[in-house]
């Protein structure tokens, strides 16, 4: 069980520094290099995704971080998809037999560490359960940094993780981007949609689009913003997109006359 509990306060810490998050100048190249990789390989964190009911990006950002976005490695532990895993957790996937797919891996995986029996994927629930996902260590033992796990490439981390296990170092600088960075870096692509980026979000009230809960997640981390994350970018989205963007979506009625 956890030794932390997600309160009113923690989620309100979570969500703060979530819009206050900028990526450090010296790394903005190479973290827009990895979320154009991620983006080219959307389709298939989103099959995972669907799969257990999270959200795509957790499953990026995870893959991303722990494992380097290989797609020929366990997402538990970076052992070679050709057999079963044989360091801690060894032994995986039980079922099935080698060589695996990525994708049936990383369901095994995500499942062992019972991310899918998660059901909170707002900002603070996903933050939180990303955290958890990597261990209280900073949290408990030392509070004045930031997990590097999250926000490592950003203006909330500058120095000090672990270089082992139990083993601390205030000056050693984690050189990986956080999992929160990556996200907040989805979301201003997803919610901007830039030409070329993704395709264009346009306001429908059927169609249901990936891109479209994703922008939908990330306006709901401004004050005042309740939407229903759907995926479907209806009159609610269009008008929480015009109050962020100060324009409507593409295809909105109400976006007639206005450039």
């Amino acid at each position: 069980m956890s030794r932390i509990t997600l309160t009113p306060e923690l989620q309100y810490e979570y969500q703060h520094l979530f819009a206050t998050c900028a990526i450090r100048l010296e790394r903005v190249a190479e973290v827009e290099e990895r979320v154009d990789a991620i983006m080219a390989d959307r389709d298939r964190y989103w099959t995972v995704g669907q799969r257990l009911n999270i959200p795509w990006f957790v499953v990026a950002a995870l893959h991303e971080v722990d494992a380097g976005r290989d797609f020929t490695v366990h997402l538990h532990n970076g052992d070679p998809l050709t057999e079963r895993t044989r360091h801690l957790p060894d032994g995986r996937p039980a079922e099935g037999g080698p060589p695996f797919t990525w994708e049936d891996s990383a369901l095994d995986a995500l499942m062992l560490r019972g991310i899918d029996a998660w059901d909170d994927w707002s900002i603070a629930g996903t933050l939180y359960k990303l955290e958890e996902y990597n261990g209280w260590g900073y949290r408990l033992y030392h509070a004045h940094v930031l997990s590097p796990y999250l926000w490592s490439f950003s203006n909330h981390y500058v120095s000090g993780k672990y270089v082992a296990d139990g083993t601390w170092s205030d000056t050693a600088v984690s050189n990986q981007a956080g999992c929160a960075v990556l996200m907040r870096r989805l979301a201003e692509v997803m919610s901007l949609v830039s030409p070329g980026a993704v395709p264009r979000i346009r306001f429908s009230r059927k169609a249901k689009v990936v891109e479209v809960e994703a922008l939908q997640r990330y306006l709901n981390t401004l004050p005042g913003v309740f939407v229903r994350v759907d995926g479907v970018a209806g009159r609610r989205t269009s008008d929480a997109f015009s109050r962020a963007t100060g324009r409507y979506l593409k295809g909105d009625p109400k976006a007639r006359g206005r450039k």
